[in-house]
């Protein structure tokens, strides 16, 4: 088996952590896309949002499932720019950190909070546990409570 066919066959850490092998903050949940936050933060309340489908290239995406990804970091920028007090919402696809499409959202307020080597490598649990209850609040308050999970 050639390292391309196994890598095939494996799931993607974000498929573990979609399927619950994998402990993950989810914002959002619907039956295409989920979204979750990122544990290599470069701010506070820094989501990652992924289709359930194992997709690598976002070139590669069905233009609806992209549509509704799109449509889903939409939401999530809005509810994070009120919980966190930030002017704007940074959206980027990178895709070289793992082989599953996602979409990094996050508050900022600088073009500096746009460097991924920023990113905090070792965030407090208490903390990012505190984000995510502050972005799923801030989510059912724009009326998203059936997306938004508990915990």
């Amino acid at each position: 088996m050639t390292i391309t066919e196994e890598r095939d066959t494996m799931s993607t850490l974000f498929t573990k952590i979609i399927n619950g092998e994998l402990p993950g903050r989810f914002v959002w949940k619907d039956p295409d896309v989920v979204a979750f936050l990122s544990i290599g933060p470069i701010t506070d309340g820094h989501t990652l949002v992924v289709p359930r489908q194992e997709v690598d290239d976002w070139t590669d995406i069905e233009p609806e499932l992209l549509n509704k990804l799109n449509a889903v970091a939409r939401v999530i920028g809005r509810a994070q720019k009120r919980a966190f007090g930030s002017e704007r919402a940074g959206l980027m696809v990178a895709g070289f950190e793992v082989p599953h499409l996602h979409v990094h959202v996050w508050p900022t307020n600088s073009l500096a909070d746009f460097d991924l080597s920023r990113a905090d490598t070792d965030p407090k649990e208490s903390h990012l546990d505190d984000n995510a209850e502050r972005l799923r609040t801030a989510l059912r308050e724009d009326g998203h409570t059936d997306m938004v999970p508990n915990q």
